[in-house]
Order: C-alpha cells, then structure tokens, then sequence
C-alpha cells in the first residue's frame, strides 16, 4: 500500500472518530479511539512508538515518541489544541526525519469541523 492510500483510510478513520467524539477531549481519548478504528481497517499501528536520536555515531534515547506509526510509513502526531501552531509543525517533522517517513499527518481534533484541523506534511 502506498503512503497516499494509507492516509486516506487513516483520514476516513479520523473523520469517523471525530463525528462520534466531537472537538473538546483530551489528545489521549482520540487517540485510543483513532488506534482502534485503525487498527479495525486491517492496518499495522504502533502506538507512543520510541525514535531514537542519532547525532553522529551515538544513539540517544532522548523520549521521542511519536504518537501513531502506520504501516511504518505514515507519521501521525495528534492534538487538541486551539490552533496548530509552528512547533507542532516542527514536532511531526522531526518525527519523520527521525523515522524516515515521507508523509506525516498532524491532527487536531479540537475543531468544529476536522477537515480544519488537518495538516499533511511531505518530506
């Protein structure tokens, strides 16, 4: 499966999550959600998955985690926040240098609408 037909199922999941949930929950409950209906579509998910940091020949575990790895190829951070800001920017794409993904999804629940409250973000 390619990153693009992977973000459409976890998009169609997300929309699913936020149409039964609403905006105003905590990060975690949409993201136990968003992993269940993930995981219901027959997609391989790893949840607070650990990225280490490798800065020349050291590895450190500097507690990167990055909240929904899918199919090892699509990066997703989750928030509920107000508004996506650049540091949230910058968290997911982080995430996907370090990972080596090429496509990263950062989603915002705490919206009215989702479809306000995607980014997608192409390395």
């Amino acid at each position: 499966m390619t990153e693009n037909q992977i973000s459409k199922i976890i998009l169609d999941c997300a929309f699913k999550v936020h149409t039964n949930l609403g905006p105003g929950l905590l990060e975690n409950t949409y993201k136990e959600c968003l992993l269940y209906e993930l995981i219901k579509a027959d997609l391989q998910v790893q949840k607070e998955k650990p990225i280490p940091l490798i800065y020349e020949e050291i590895k450190l575990d500097c507690g990167y985690r990055i909240d929904l790895l899918v199919e090892n190829k699509v990066v997703i951070e989750l928030k509920s926040v107000d508004a996506i800001n650049d540091v949230h920017v910058a968290q997911t794409l982080t995430y996907m240098k370090l990972s080596g993904c090429k496509l990263g999804l950062l989603l915002n629940f705490n919206v009215k609408s989702l479809k306000n409250g995607i980014k997608r973000l192409i390395l």
